[in-house]
């Protein structure tokens, strides 16, 4: 079992940047893709980015590319989620996940990629 808890959610003006983070503990000697992941009042959860256990190969939504920037510390178990330049409509409750893999270069995009999930942590934008 792996447990995630993500933090550095908030009230943010439009314009500002902001640095998510995931720590994970628990079976963490095993190899885990990771994923962020974000849920927007009122609809489905989207995909956002993902980084490879290597964290040499990442992933991102694309019309997200360019403002978003995912990062992993395998030494401290945690991956960041730099967002810059949000807009209102990145209002929204922001997941952080984890998917047991057995090649470094494997990143998932798929919520059925992903084997656990943490409680999440809310982003809200003010224009």
């Amino acid at each position: 079992q792996v447990q995630l808890v993500e933090s550095g959610g908030g009230l943010v003006q439009a314009g500002d940047s902001l640095r998510l983070s995931c720590a994970a503990s628990g079976r963490t000697d095993s190899s885990y893709s990771m994923g962020w992941f974000r849920q927007a009042p009122g609809k489905e959860r989207e995909f956002v980015a993902a980084i490879s256990w290597s964290g040499g190969r990442s992933y991102y939504r694309d019309s997200l590319e360019g403002r978003f920037t995912i990062s992993r510390d395998n030494a401290k178990n945690t991956v960041d989620l730099q967002i810059n330049n949000l807009k209102p409509e990145d209002t929204a409750v922001y997941y952080c996940a984890a998917a047991k893999t057995s090649t470094s270069s494997t990143v998932g995009y798929r919520r059925s990629d992903y084997d656990y999930w943490g409680q999440g942590t809310q982003v809200d934008v003010s224009s």
